[in-house]
C-alpha cells in the first residue's frame, strides 16, 4: 500500500497525506500494526525525499532521477528508508524491494533495484534524515 500511495503522490501529485488516508479508508484488509508500517514508511519517505532521492542521484549516477520509471523510484525510496530507519535489516530490505519490483516493475527492474540499493547499503547510514 505504501507504493501505491507514494506512487500516485509522485505521479499525480495528490498529497500524499490525503492519498494515504483514502487507501486506508477504502482497504479494510489493513489493520493495526499494518496502518502504522504504512504510515511510517509513506511519511518517512515524504519527510525524507530529498535526502532519499540525493542518495539515488549517487548510487545510480547514469539514471537522472527524473528517467527511473516513478514505480522504480518509489521502490527504491521505500527502501532506501526503511534501511536507514534500521525498520529491518538491509539484505531483508533489499530482498523484499526485489520481489516488489518483480510484481510492480518492469523485467529490467529487480536488476537495477539490487544493484541501486547494493550501492546505497554503506552510504544511506552516513545520510543525514529527519527521523
Amino acid at each position: 500500500m505504501a507504493l501505491l500511495v507514494l506512487y500516485e503522490a509522485d505521479t499525480a501529485q495528490h498529497p500524499a497525506g490525503l492519498v494515504l488516508t483514502r487507501h486506508l479508508r477504502e482497504d479494510e484488509n489493513v489493520t493495526g500494526e499494518s496502518r502504522e508500517y504504512v504510515s511510517i514508511l509513506v511519511s518517512g519517505v515524504i519527510n525524507d525525499l530529498a535526502a532519499l532521492d540525493a542518495v539515488l542521484g549517487e548510487c545510480a549516477p547514469d539514471f537522472p532521477l527524473d528517467n527511473i520509471a516513478p514505480i522504480d523510484r518509489n521502490i527504491l525510496r521505500i527502501a532506501l528508508f526503511e534501511m536507514k530507519a534500521a525498520l529491518a535489516p538491509p539484505k531483508v530490505v533489499i530482498n523484499e524491494a526485489i520481489e516488489i519490483s518483480k510484481e510492480f516493475g518492469s523485467e529490467s527492474t529487480p536488476r537495477f533495484v539490487n544493484g541501486v540499493l547494493g550501492a546505497a547499503g554503506p552510504k544511506v547510514s552516513s545520510v543525514h534524515m529527519s527521523n
